[in-house]
């Protein structure tokens, strides 16, 4: 039922900034949690930063915190991601997900129903 467009990305270089913007296209108004999670070669997919509904609030990974922001706009139908201060670390697909569920927080890919199909970010020095 949803169609996950990201946007954003690009090859940047360490200490500058990027903002990524997932949202659906039919622009769905009920969608219920939100988050990024990214991919490297040989790694499992890992949750970057996240916003749920019904009171929720959001979640970041610890390597997040304090570079990154999320937030949802649009009436709750985008996911935004800044990311400041990025690392060469930070390289990856970076892939948004939602689901119908209105959940407090969640932070694990089984807990989300869709997916995008991801944006490159690559930080060089």
């Amino acid at each position: 039922q949803l169609d996950l467009v990201g946007s954003g990305g690009g090859l940047v270089q360490v200490g500058e900034s990027v903002r990524l913007s997932c949202a659906d296209s039919q622009r769905t108004l009920n969608i219920g949690a939100m988050a990024w999670f990214r991919q490297t070669p040989g790694k499992e997919r890992e949750f970057v930063a996240g916003f749920g509904r019904g009171g929720g609030r959001p979640s970041y990974a610890d390597s997040a915190k304090g570079r990154f922001t999320v937030f949802r706009g649009d009436a709750d139908n985008t996911l935004v991601l800044e990311m400041n201060s990025l690392k060469p670390e930070d390289t990856a697909v970076y892939i948004c997900a939602a689901t119908f569920k209105r959940y407090w927080s969640a932070e694990r890919p089984s807990d989300y129903d869709y997916w995008g199909q991801g944006t490159q970010v690559s930080v060089s020095s």
